[in-house]
């Protein structure tokens, strides 16, 4: 009955609100792990919250999840190591460990309050459950809002509304992120299943969310107020962009053009998913296996060292960089110096030709459905027509809108560069035929050709051998560098963490680094510098965790700091 939910409510309340109490009463067995009795104290109350936190997540009445505002690392339940890095010197905390006894229970990592998601434990079954519920969450704040801004009318503070639009989807946000780059670098059927399956459900509510009427007449309220020349520039631009965005998402869109715009976004998301996909699994369905060394004659040691490597990670257990077998794939550190290096030409053309047909009706795909011709076609059909929906000529305008290009001048700066480039390309390519005519090579250069004499060019005409170079721009010596230069330039430091100070981490080739400024930390990032040919998508790029936020600041704290992750897939 509800008044038996309500007492149990009630008694499970105080029982916690009792133990948080001794704890609370004994500050020093909190802060010294030193004391015998203290921790002594400290695990008993962890032992008194572990089946009082069991039996809250049994209930059924209990059963939604609680979606807290994301907390910041003072608030970290990790080692005190870690916590103490991410704080930085200047300011160590002390941890609790009932708090570490009741984080220890919580089921679906990606509904934890920490700040730093929890990569290494987020599993496939994880994902339905969570954004779902957060989803469910962010709907109920969204409703919250509108009905709050429909009562204010044309009274809305620009301030209140973009905090309130902040903590909306904030949640929702940082845990479709983590889901979406656990996806891209630590690829698996099941959590790409899952990740598919719920996928709809997240688009959906962001249609809801950007076609919000009471938020779209809210900014269109702000901008035309008396008080839009007090906002600052920043907020203005912020006020115009949430304007325009709408625009572009169909908020002016209504009854049956609302509803084919809505099917469309939905299914051009599944269609770039099924893309990158394709790309993916067909980047990893083709290989070479050599056994002769004259097939690998050309190729540096490094080189053949990563594809003994590969070899010996699919089954050739005895395999060595000098006498193989090794295995060559289309992920760019084994693909690039086959064609810069590789004496066999019909080795260079068969990884050529296998490279550019990926994923298409000429590719190969280890029996799979993976040609994205008809995936390609239907993405510009349904970009077309998403564009005459919302009034544009094509998709070039609705790209650009938010950008300072468009299609004219990007096309304008295209054509100049053609021609300021065309003429010395043409030289430039008699040089090379010249060059691998001198080496006793007949007939045109083809595309398998270029790279392999242009690097031959290159070493003769200027003695340059990047093999040679490699010892002296190791990973680590770079990031030196990189970091000396951006002290100069910035005067920020960038702190790498030890084994025990970083967050938890989806590889063991993860680093994590924290930017101060000041002595204070200023930022984090996640680096993830190599190629996993197996799970990892190809290319380089960068990615936020969190923003910047004086919304979400936790308690104490001006601001909560922002965090990224940079992404490269370079030779191990």
């Amino acid at each position: 009955s509800e008044r038996s939910k309500m007492v149990a409510k009630h008694g499970l309340h105080c029982a916690f609100v009792a133990i948080c109490l001794i704890a609370v009463s004994y500050p020093a067995a909190a802060s010294n792990n030193n004391n015998s009795g203290g921790a002594k104290l400290m695990a008993y109350v962890g032992q008194c919250l572990r089946p009082l936190t069991r039996t809250l997540q049994r209930l059924p009445f209990l059963q939604k999840p609680h979606v807290a505002p994301s907390v910041v690392a003072h608030n970290c339940l990790n080692t005190e190591a870690r916590c103490r890095f991410l704080k930085g010197a200047s300011n160590p905390i002390v941890l609790r460990s009932a708090s570490t006894a009741v984080e220890s229970e919580v089921i679906n990592p990606l509904l934890s309050i920490q700040e730093f998601p929890k990569y290494d434990t987020v599993k496939a079954e994880h994902v339905g459950p969570g954004i779902r519920a957060l989803i469910q969450e962010s709907e109920k704040r969204l409703v919250e809002l509108e009905k709050d801004l429909t009562t204010l009318g044309e009274n809305v503070k620009a301030s209140q509304l973009l905090v309130r639009l902040e903590l909306v989807s904030d949640a929702l946000s940082r845990a479709w992120s983590t889901c979406s780059h656990l996806k891209a670098v630590k690829d698996s059927e099941p959590f790409r299943n899952a990740v598919q399956e719920v996928q709809p459900e997240y688009v959906s509510f962001g249609l809801k969310l950007s076609q919000s009427q009471a938020m779209f007449r809210a900014f269109k309220a702000i901008r035309s107020s008396h008080d839009w020349s007090t906002l600052s520039e920043a907020q203005q631009r912020i006020v115009e962009a949430e304007i325009r965005d709408a625009e572009l998402s169909g908020v002016a869109l209504t009854g049956a053009n609302k509803e084919r715009f809505n099917e469309i976004q939905q299914t051009l998301a599944q269609l770039s998913t099924n893309f990158s996909n394709n790309v993916l699994d067909a980047t990893k369905a083709f290989s070479v296996r050599l056994t002769k060394p004259e097939e690998v004659d050309g190729l540096p040691e490094s080189a053949r060292g990563l594809a003994a490597q590969t070899a010996r990670a699919r089954g050739d257990a005895d395999a060595t960089a000098e006498k193989g077998p090794w295995v060559v794939t289309l992920d760019m550190p084994s693909y690039m110096p086959v064609m810069q290096y590789a004496k066999d030409r019909s080795l260079r053309e068969r990884l050529y030709r296998a490279y550019q047909t990926r994923a298409s009706e000429l590719g190969h795909s280890d029996g799979k459905p993976l040609d994205n011709t008809g995936v390609a076609t239907q993405i510009l059909a349904l970009r077309k027509e998403r564009a005459a929906l919302l009034g544009k000529k094509h998709h070039a305008d609705v790209s650009t809108a938010s950008k300072m290009a468009t299609l004219e001048s990007a096309l304008d700066l295209m054509e100049r560069l053609r021609d300021a480039s065309y003429a010395p390309a043409v030289q430039e390519a008699q040089e090379l035929e010249a060059f691998a005519a001198g080496r006793s090579f007949q007939g045109p250069l083809l595309p398998w050709d270029v790279p392999f004499y242009a690097e031959a060019l290159r070493e003769e005409r200027y003695a340059f051998n990047e093999e040679e170079l490699r010892p002296y721009f190791s990973l680590p010596k770079v990031l030196k560098g990189l970091f000396s230069v951006a002290k100069r330039l910035f005067d920020v430091d960038v702190v790498q963490a030890g084994p025990d100070e970083a967050p938890p981490l989806w590889h063991p080739d993860v680093s994590f680094f924290r930017v101060d400024r000041a002595g204070h930390p200023a930022a984090y990032f996640y680096l993830d510098p190599y190629s996993r040919p197996a799970e990892k998508r190809g290319g380089a790029w960068m990615d936020d965790v969190q923003g910047r936020s004086r919304a979400l600041a936790p308690p104490g704290a001006p601001v909560r700091l922002p965090v990224a992750h940079m992404v490269c897939n370079q030779s191990p």
